[in-house]
């Protein structure tokens, strides 16, 4: 890495850089602290870094990286209720307009940053909007009405046009949701979007980005237990979800990482499984729906990191990848750019439907959208196969849209089969687990038995060995008894001869005392 720095000039380092390769840039000053899960911008060849986390603590500050002069700095905010004579009360002003903030999500509108979400200490029920004025340095909380999401951290937002897609995340008792929300920018109104077909499961750390302003395109993430590497779409126009098949390289599943677009390409940074980084910069061509590899960072490379950012900027006239922070078992501070290879921009194409793979493409397309329509998801023009210019005729697009409708139905069919049989698969699971209640109670009453069985047993043979013990001793003494029996009998016939002996003198035996 110290290498590659040297030979780059601060003063024209961006006609050295190769393309399509991180290379890392010289910082000659000071730097902006280690951090992930922050937020990023690119506003006038400056990144606006703003929050994040380090060592479990939330980040506060709002860090500038100039992208010509390749030096940090610092942005010091204030309120519209600072006052210069009291130091304390614009320090607690100011805490409670920009608390220390993590996992937020941030774009620039007008010249402001808008800070949306995001996980603090002090988090209210409710999604807040935060604002930092690039011009005044104020900040502050934007109050917005309407259906007011909860408040969460991990969630995706996406700008289209003057509206604020807001999907999934975690909320601050670490639920995870899938639910839609957008917020209208110039009435800062807050609505539910009511969707057809099955969405996303619920996830947070994913990305998001937009095709020809009317697909929404959800990518990767993570649930407590499961890392993603499944891609959704969303049609803004009609509000259906869909999983189309994708073609190209392989994608490991991921969350943590970092996307942008250039023209129809979505290019994804970084992300992991909690112990392994991802090392390559991929990228999906939005219109063919293919993946491919971009380039491949070494193992415990910065850019393999988990809560990092990448941004899109315009430096010395050309297009380049900005990159910063992330954790990889490290919390990291380095800047990452990469040059992007000029390539032919072509018409994005209609994606694949989940009714009809292979006809959807030829019903409607979503490219040549008017700009000067005020509707932000507005209908599409000329409708072709493949993006290549093979114009159907209305009757040819009615029986396309016939022939949809009918399979259609024919897998709405197929979905109420299959639910009818995981219906009947429940009530036999039902079944199973009430017998195997059952039965563990049986067992547990069995064992209860068993244990107060051998607990007579144990009882008796105790009363076994006194007994046992009690008979021997009534042997030792019949012994005894029968030897003293003995003794006594052979005394008595000793004392019986003595008498004898003594009767046999007579007078004649007294006389001869």
């Amino acid at each position: 890495m110290e290498e590659i720095r040297k030979e780059i000039d601060i003063g024209d380092w961006h006609s050295n850089l190769a393309y399509d390769e991180w290379t890392p840039l010289p910082v000659p000053g000071s730097r902006a602290s280690a951090r992930y899960k922050h937020a990023a911008v690119v506003v006038d060849e400056k990144l606006y870094i703003v929050g994040g986390s380090r060592n479990g603590r939330y980040l506060a500050d709002v860090q500038v990286f100039d992208l010509r002069s390749l030096t940090w700095s610092s942005l010091k905010l204030k309120t519209e209720s600072s006052s210069a004579g009291n130091i304390e009360e614009d320090d607690d002003s100011l805490r409670e307009a920009f608390p220390a903030i993590s996992d937020h999500r941030m774009i620039k509108w007008g010249n402001k940053l808008l800070l949306i979400g995001g996980h603090s200490k002090k988090s209210s029920d409710n999604m807040s909007v935060r604002f930092i004025d690039l011009e005044t340095h104020l900040c502050g909380f934007i109050d917005a009405s309407g259906n007011v999401p909860v408040s969460r951290g991990g969630h995706s937002i996406t700008l289209v046009g003057s509206r604020v897609i807001v999907f999934g995340g975690e909320d601050k008792k670490r639920r995870l949701l899938n639910d839609l929300h957008v917020l209208d920018l110039e009435t800062m109104t807050w609505d539910v979007v009511e969707t057809t077909q099955t969405r996303p499961a619920p996830r947070f750390d994913h990305t998001t980005a937009t095709h020809s302003d009317r697909y929404l395109l959800i990518f990767g993430g993570c649930s407590h237990s499961i890392f993603f590497n499944d891609l959704h779409i969303l049609d803004l126009q009609t509000m259906e979800w869909s999983q189309p098949h994708v073609q190209g390289d392989v994608v490991t599943p991921r969350a943590g990482h970092a996307g942008i677009t250039i023209d129809e390409n979505w290019y994804i940074v970084g992300g992991g499984d909690n112990s392994t980084g991802c090392l390559e910069t991929l990228v999906l061509n939005m219109s063919k729906l293919v993946w491919s590899t971009s380039t491949h960072v070494g193992a415990r490379h910065p850019l393999a990191s988990e809560g990092l950012s990448v941004c899109s900027a315009l430096v010395f006239g050309e297009n380049i990848l900005v990159a910063f922070g992330g954790y990889n078992g490290k919390y990291n501070n380095d800047i990452f750019v990469m040059r992007l290879k000029p390539g032919e921009s072509s018409h994005p194409k209609i994606f694949k439907s989940p009714a009809a793979a292979a006809a959807a493409a030829s019903v409607t397309a979503a490219y040549a959208i008017a700009k000067s329509d005020k509707s932000d998801f507005p209908p599409p023009a000329n409708p072709t196969l493949n993006g290549i210019g093979n114009t159907f005729s209305e009757r040819e697009i009615r029986n396309k849209i016939d022939a949809i409708k009918e399979e259609k139905r024919t897998l709405e069919s197929s979905v109420a089969e299959t639910q009818v049989e995981n219906s009947k698969l429940k009530e036999r699971i039902d079944e199973v687990n009430s017998s195997h209640t059952e039965l563990s109670q049986e067992l547990q009453s069995v064992q209860g038995q068993l244990i107060s069985e051998r607990s007579r047993c144990f009882k008796l043979e105790a009363q076994i060995a006194e007994l046992q013990k009690a008979l021997e001793s009534g042997q030792s003494i019949e012994a005894e008894v029968e030897m003293l029996r003995r003794q006594k009998s052979a005394s008595d016939e000793g004392a019986d001869g003595t008498v004898q002996r003594q009767g046999s003198g007579g007078v004649w035996g007294w006389i001869a005392r």
